[in-house]
């Protein structure tokens, strides 16, 4: 009768012991995820996609609210899905091709900014397969200030071409996000381009401005970059319903004659609103008429080499 009352408080000690044991015990918190750093080019296995001759492109227009971050994310993402190798630098201080790709600007160590004036190599800057076949370069707020602090610098004009140079060969294309100004950063993206894409809205005034450009091209042609001539005219903004636009597609393909592209992009909802969620038209919206003429003009870009 002693063992077995023994046994009973033993049962007892050792459940009062499992008891303090867990109250005992800190409760489990769950953490947030911790937000990772974005990885570029130099954390990326070596790609095995082999290129030919790289083609570097200014998309570029000094009058802004024309299409031209538009164009530079939905034709390199639509080339990406086509096979190519595309890089994109984003060469605007607002940087709408960095957010426009999903990138959280905040979470960006180096940028193109560091690549311009801190002779930060560009592959480090690099952001590898923000889409299919496409890397980024990306602008942050730090661009804003570019503009002023290559006045004093060496070879200012030479900046970006001596780091693209370093990646002919790696990519098919190298698309320039340009600013809607001709500062020097416009004037390192005509020094470093092969060619030109100006994309121009089906509006009222479409060729304001454009005649300035082409002066600035001249220029830049016949001091700094003398194989520097237009790709193509790209007209954006399109509705078929208005007697405007198709006057606009009349005049412009007047002016510019073979060097307007075929495709014409529409003005459509979903073409405003990709960039929001961070992502390409032909992600965002891919059977609308938005990503059908990105993929229409990619194939065109492949037809003229």
């Amino acid at each position: 009768m002693r063992e077995q009352h023994q046994s009973v408080d033993d049962d007892i000690v050792i459940d009062t012991i499992e008891v303090v044991e867990r109250e005992a015990k800190p409760p489990v918190v769950e953490r947030a995820p911790e937000s990772k750093p974005i990885k570029t080019l130099k954390d990326k296995a070596p790609v095995t996609h082999v290129v030919g001759q790289t083609k570097v492109v200014a998309i570029i227009n000094q009058k802004g609210g024309v299409g031209k971050s538009t164009t530079a994310i939905n034709l390199s993402a639509a080339l990406g899905e086509l096979g190519k190798q595309v890089l994109l630098v984003d060469l605007d201080p607002q940087g709408n091709s960095s957010s426009g790709l999903g990138i959280e600007k905040s979470q960006v160590k180096n940028c193109v900014y560091d690549v311009l004036l801190s002779d930060v190599p560009i592959e480090d800057v690099i952001i590898p397969d923000v889409c299919e076949g496409l890397d980024l370069v990306p602008a942050t707020i730090n661009l804003a200030g570019a503009e002023v602090e290559l006045v004093s610098e060496m070879a200012r004009e030479n900046r970006l071409k001596d780091a693209v140079g370093s990646l002919r060969g790696k990519y098919d294309y190298v698309f320039v996000d340009c600013p809607p100004s001709l500062g020097l950063l416009t004037v390192n993206a005509l020094v470093a381009a092969d060619k030109l894409l100006i994309p121009i809205q089906c509006e009222f005034y479409a060729l304001e401005g454009v005649t300035k450009l082409l002066d600035s091209m001249k220029r830049v042609k016949s001091r700094l970059n003398p194989t520097l001539d237009i790709f193509g005219v790209l007209l954006t903004m399109y509705d078929g319903r208005t007697t405007l636009s198709k006057q606009v597609v009349e005049e412009v393909r007047g002016y510019f004659g073979k060097t307007v592209f075929s495709t014409l992009i529409p003005r459509t909802v979903k073409l405003s609103e990709a960039p929001s969620f961070g992502q390409p038209i032909t992600q965002y919206d891919p059977v609308g008429k938005g990503a059908q003429s990105y993929m229409s003009l990619a194939k065109e870009v492949v037809q003229r080499g």
